[in-house]
């Protein structure tokens, strides 16, 4: 099973895959799934998700990143809910139902649904980047490095959460070196980004570098 890819609009793409001739009883006996991840350098990194599960299924997922994209947030959490249920060892659904929540101001939900899938898969870099995110808007400052640091950990090219550890140490903790030695390994991966530019010139000049 395969997610759409746009839909986190991250580095990541989220695969599923699964066979859906195994009975109800045999998915029971079955260990939890696993997720691994795959890094690819110059494209970012890839979650491989292996479940027993269905094109049933499959359709249902794919409506509700459509219904998603769309804008139709109460109808695409709903069915995403749906397939979280019936997938309970995947985390992508859990990650897409935390995305959805976060844009539709449910911060507390939305963290829920990511601990979730960290509790699945703690090694999944955009779990970790997307609870940053939450942390900080929540004004957990510190948990929110930890959590961006924990994504780069996984995976130092993820550039979302490099940027995200960069804006966070620049305005949030005021620890400019931080900041400017993210900005900078976040411009290595993302060297057209002229906004950047502009702050790793305005931490120096702060730094009196």
């Amino acid at each position: 099973m395969n997610t759409h890819c746009n839909w986190l609009a991250l580095v990541t793409c989220i695969v599923v895959t699964g066979c859906a001739t195994t009975s109800k009883q045999e998915q029971e006996q079955e260990p939890p799934s696993e997720s691994t991840v795959r890094i690819l350098e110059e494209i970012g990194f890839t979650i491989i998700e292996d479940d027993q599960v269905g094109g049933d299924l499959q359709i249902q997922y794919d409506a509700a990143l459509r219904m998603l994209e769309q804008g139709q947030y109460d109808q695409g959490v709903a069915a995403l809910e749906a397939v979280a249920a019936a997938a309970p060892n995947l985390t992508a659904p859990l990650i897409d139902l935390g995305i959805a929540h976060h844009r539709a101001g449910n911060l507390e939900k939305a963290e829920e649904y990511l601990l979730q899938a960290l509790a699945i898969n703690p090694e999944h870099p955009s779990a970790h980047n997307e609870l940053g995110i939450i942390y900080r808007e929540t004004g957990r400052f510190e948990e929110a490095r930890q959590s961006y640091l924990a994504a780069l950990a996984i995976y130092p090219g993820y550039h979302h959460a490099r940027r995200n550890l960069a804006i966070l140490c620049d305005l949030y903790l005021a620890d400019l070196n931080c900041a400017l030695e993210n900005y900078e390994a976040y411009m290595q991966t993302v060297p057209e980004d002229k906004e950047a530019e502009m702050w790793i010139a305005d931490i120096r000049a702060r730094l009196g570098q």
